[in-house]
């Protein structure tokens, strides 16, 4: 959907760098794809277009960016399927210590950006809160676990967000007119829970917008939407906390 000059991506295990032009060390915003994912699939989402230009985009406005890919699967146990949060979760912690230790990388200053299914894995950064953590931003997000998925309970944005600690970092989440209830219902009951906290989150809407817009709709409200937050979280990074 968006065209930005298309940049190399740096491959490393898990990890696809968009690195921008000019001086290093910058700040750095971590793309979480949802799922979960059947395994073996392919391409895996790294090598999805709609990656490809998250990371291009960010690049081309400052920061690094970088596509982490995690292990988000449907797994079939002795009491049925269910969605592996708990291994995708630590495969995000891990990207994350490994951007911010990276010389290229501003370890004071990472932003995380979390799509569809991987909103849940979220949940871990809203409760913990780093001083480092400067954004995050949810994509037509998943904000409550799917009793069909099995999915550990643990993973609960709205509860997160209102537990004591550190102030919860700026967040943007984008919403989508078409989405199904199963998942804009979550989305209107952690607006409220920030609401009923006392913190803000930045909406932005996307009336005309479908569940994957940013790789189905290709009109100039997806590219103006995708345009907005990629703005608003790059500035979020460049802003004091």
């Amino acid at each position: 959907m968006l065209t930005p000059p298309d940049r190399h991506a740096e491959r490393e295990v898990n990890l696809d760098w968009y690195l921008p032009d000019g001086d290093l060390p910058r700040p750095a915003v971590i793309l979480v794809h949802g799922g979960p994912m059947p395994p073996g699939m392919s391409p895996t989402p790294r090598d999805w277009p709609v990656y490809r230009g998250y990371g291009s985009l960010l690049a081309s406005l400052g920061p690094v960016a970088v596509t982490a890919e995690h292990r988000l699967q449907m797994v079939v146990g002795p009491d049925g399927p269910f969605a592996d949060y708990p291994t995708a979760a630590q495969d995000v912690a891990g990207a994350v210590e490994r951007v911010r230790v990276d010389p290229r990388v501003d370890p004071e200053r990472i932003a995380l950006w979390f799509f569809s299914g991987g909103g849940l894995l979220s949940t871990d950064w809203l409760r913990e809160r780093p001083e480092w953590l400067r954004a995050v931003a949810l994509t037509y997000p998943l904000l409550a676990p799917l009793p069909e998925w099995g999915i550990d309970p643990r993973f609960a944005p709205a509860a997160a967000i209102g537990e004591a600690g550190r102030p919860v970092p700026p967040l943007l989440l984008t919403r989508v007119g078409l989405e199904r209830r199963l998942l804009s219902e979550p989305v209107a009951v952690f607006l409220k829970a920030a609401g009923g906290n006392g913190v803000p989150v930045d909406v932005l809407d996307v009336p005309n917008g479908q569940h994957g817009f940013d790789m189905l709709d290709h009109t100039d409200e997806s590219r103006q939407a995708v345009e907005k937050a990629a703005a608003w979280i790059t500035e979020r990074l460049r802003g004091q906390r």
